[in-house]
């Protein structure tokens, strides 16, 4: 069995964090050594003077001994702090597992769920959602997630929130439960019903103040029991415990037999009186709704897209030239610059323009110098004219091109060929391109489709053979060069939510899908080409029901160009790897999986 994690459990720290990790130095000391702390209940003090001790660790003069993560997001100082840390580039997109503060301090943004050391950890950070306040609350939207969490496989180890559950003490014994501690008072009822919900092994809580261990409780529809924790603050008058030690084992490592334990002292959960969850039809209609929950759209694209945001120098956004979209709208840092977007998609090196040189010289496949409008939009660097032969020698996609990673090819039909996807978001990620140079697969000749229908279900059933369905998209740039239709494998039990996910990241943009479903693969793409107009850019998903959603992207609307992988890897729960370029691998691993997935594949291929 795997060494269990050693945590630590800390209260409502207030801005003292000199007290807090110097008992932490003690208790590391003589009992350690642990491998993460975990703080709920408010981290920022409420009185300004101390606000230098807290910035001694931040910026560096002062060390944290262990990895430190904190959800009570609020206090006199928080919002000096956190909006520096929102701003951070490396803390955007999909972060369940901590924004980074410092070295060992991490914030725990609205809600999420994240492993560490084995464990799975979800979180609630925060109050409820006070207008006007940018940090220190939690939004329907992060309830939703942890919704959508509840109902994932696989127990939840810690469950950390600011608030206190209400009912926590109900069916408890009186004489345990701290004096003075009432549940109107500072008690959250959201809290409660997410815990009934996601039945975490241990809940811990910290805005009441008082230290209060309760006796185990069953859960409804579980084996396990979970162990509330309530801590209070650092340095509190009462001398009530703020610090507290665990060692769980993994429920993942456990046996069915340590799982189902029940201690002697179990009582009833505290959640299922009648009087206690103020609205029980609500929770159950979210429950079972778990399919429209925002966990699967948790890259915030609320606000509306500028030319710039507020500019620091002549610094330029790298996700926004990347991607033609930054997440953090008008409160970036750094430029939108439309123009350095229009030469990326000319082909010019990234490095190039943000830096204006670029360390791989001849070694790199973009160009280093500015295009105008009328030149191609290749990666490489231009030859002479604008010609189709010109652009396919320089095209990634084009067969004929010196520049194809013929590696990753696995079949090759008479009109398209199939490539694993560079920087697969899953296994057998793979993509469907035209052999000739061509900017969608909606505008090719009705032979074409044929084919196409057949890689396409090929596909289906190499999938269906594993348990998974195709969900297959393409992103239609009226500036793009080589078309490529994605197919991504999801799992079967994944599928039936796809709809209401895109829909629900759709909504999240500001746009509505143009919807239809059909009976057959090319009645839909018949459809697709009447809603196509050459003129705009435009993004389509065919969805494994037969359902078909389509946009067409407004002039001057900002879309997201790895919009349906983004809203995939929300679903599969794979944040990490929304885009491509984390998920890049070696030429001989690439190698090796292409050739695995060829064998795999051969008898469903229809090229062979």
């Amino acid at each position: 069995m795997m060494a269990s994690p050693r945590i630590l459990l800390c209260g409502g720290v207030l801005g003292r964090i000199n007290q807090l990790f110097k008992r932490v130095n003690s208790v590391n000391k003589s009992a350690g050594p642990f491998d993460a702390l975990f703080c709920v209940g408010q981290f920022f003090s409420d009185e300004q003077d101390r606000l230098d001790e807290l910035m001694d660790y931040v910026e560096g003069r002062a060390q944290i001994p262990l990895p430190t993560y904190f959800i009570g997001d609020y206090g006199f100082d928080a919002a000096k702090v956190l909006s520096v840390v929102s701003k951070n580039s490396a803390n955007q997109g999909f972060k369940m597992d901590g924004f980074k503060v410092c070295d060992n301090l991490f914030w725990l943004k609205g809600s999420g769920k994240f492993t560490l050391h084995g464990l799975s950890v979800a979180y609630l950070s925060g109050r409820q959602l006070s207008n006007g306040q940018q940090f220190g609350t939690y939004s329907q939207d992060d309830i939703d997630a942890l919704r959508a969490f509840a109902e994932e496989p696989g127990i939840v180890d810690l469950f950390l929130s600011n608030e206190w559950p209400s009912g926590i003490t109900n069916r408890a014994t009186a004489s345990d439960i701290p004096a003075g501690i009432s549940d109107s008072s500072g008690s959250d009822s959201t809290v409660s019903q997410l815990v009934a919900e996601i039945k975490p092994r241990y809940h811990i809580a910290g805005t009441k103040g008082a230290f209060y261990a309760r006796e185990p409780y069953s859960n409804v529809d579980a084996v396990h029991v979970t162990r509330f924790l309530g801590l209070a603050s650092v340095g509190n008058k009462e001398k009530q415990k703020f610090l507290h030690a665990l060692s769980p084992i993994p429920s993942s490592a456990m046996s069915a037999a340590e799982i189902s334990a029940k201690p002697p002292n179990t009582t009833l959960s505290p959640y299922t009186l009648a009087d206690q969850v103020d609205h029980p039809k609500e929770a159950t209609k979210r429950t079972s709704d778990s399919s429209l929950d925002s966990q699967y759209w948790r890259y915030d694209v609320s606000n509306k897209r500028q030319k710039h945001g507020n500019v620091d120098g002549n610094k330029v956004c790298f996700k926004f030239i990347s991607s033609g979209t930054c997440p953090r709208g008008e409160k970036c840092n750094f430029q939108h610059d439309i123009d350095a977007r229009e030469q990326f998609l000319r082909g010019v090196c990234l490095d190039f323009i943000i830096k204006g040189k670029c360390e791989k010289g001849p070694d790199c496949n973009f160009k280093h110098s500015l295009q105008d409008e009328g030149e191609s939009y290749s990666r490489k660097r231009p030859g002479s004219g604008n010609s189709n032969a010109n652009r396919s020698k320089e095209c990634w996609f084009c067969l004929s091109s010196p520049n194809v990673e013929s590696h990753l090819v696995t079949s090759i039909g008479e009109n398209f060929y199939c490539a694993l996807a560079k920087g697969p978001l899953v296994q057998d990620h793979i993509l469907i391109i035209p052999v000739e140079h061509s900017p969608n697969t909606l505008s090719l000749p009705a032979d074409s489709e044929i084919e196409l229908g057949k890689f396409q279900n090929s596909l289906k059933m190499y999938y269906k053979n594993q348990g998974k369905e195709a969900v297959f998209f393409e992103w239609i740039s009226k500036r793009g060069t080589h078309a490529n239709l994605q197919a991504v494998p999801v799992p079967s039990s994944k599928a039936a939510a796809l709809k209401d996910i895109f829909s629900l990241a759709a909504e999240k943009l500001g746009f509505e899908f143009v919807t239809k479903r059909f009976n057959n693969n090319s009645e839909g793409r018949k459809w697709l080409r009447t809603q196509f107009d050459k003129n705009f850019s435009c993004f389509y998903v065919e969805l494994p029901e037969g359902s078909f959603l389509s946009h067409l992207v407004e002039e001057n609307e900002k879309f997201p160009g790895q919009f349906g992988r983004e809203v995939l890897a929300g679903l599969l729960n794979m944040a990490d790897r929304a885009d491509w370029r984390n998920c890049t691998i070696g030429k001989e691993e690439e190698t090796k999986l292409a050739e695995n997935f060829k064998k795999r594949f051969e008898v469903f291929d229809p090229s062979q």
